[in-house]
């Protein structure tokens, strides 16, 4: 079990590591790592989705490791609670972002309209916080879009023994 302490709750996740291996141990050396710890929710559109772990106050990007094969074809769906790699239009370009699907987001699966974004986990506690979250104010932050107007910050990321 992840638990990830925001400034606004913690929330509870658990991973798929039978369905996406590859990607969990991504996520994990990360946590491993503490690079999440002090990281944003950068991007926050209600309906859609939370989105963070690359930035940090100020829209500062963190230097992350090098980029993982998607695996969006494993079967699992852009579900409401869901988390997933973001990336950018080249498939293989997931590094350390994810988002939280504040609601069922079919089109981002696999072959809906691409290759599609790889679920790797989901919010198994804190629906809660996940949704309070997806409640802030946002507004533009130079070319960003959909910032939270008063930083939400994702404190600490570790694995629960």
């Amino acid at each position: 079990m992840i638990v990830m302490e925001t400034s606004m709750g913690t929330m509870k996740i658990e991973l798929f590591e039978d369905k996406a291996p590859i990607t969990c141990e991504n996520f994990l050396n990360y946590v491993r790592d503490g690079f999440y710890d002090g990281t944003i929710f950068h991007r926050v559109i209600p309906n859609f989705v939370l989105q963070g772990g690359g930035m940090t106050e100020g829209m500062r990007e963190k230097q992350t490791g090098k980029p993982i094969k998607n695996e969006a074809d494993n079967g699992l769906k852009n579900l409401r609670g869901s988390l997933s790699m973001a990336r950018t239009q080249v498939v293989d370009s997931a590094t350390s972002q994810f988002f939280i699907n504040l609601r069922d987001n079919a089109f981002l699966d696999h072959g809906a309209r691409d290759f599609g974004y790889a679920v790797f986990a989901r919010v198994t506690e804190g629906l809660e916080v996940m949704d309070a979250i997806a409640a802030v104010a946002t507004g533009n932050h130079g070319f960003h879009q959909d910032v939270p107007k008063e930083p939400v910050l994702i404190t600490r990321v570790y694995i629960e023994e």
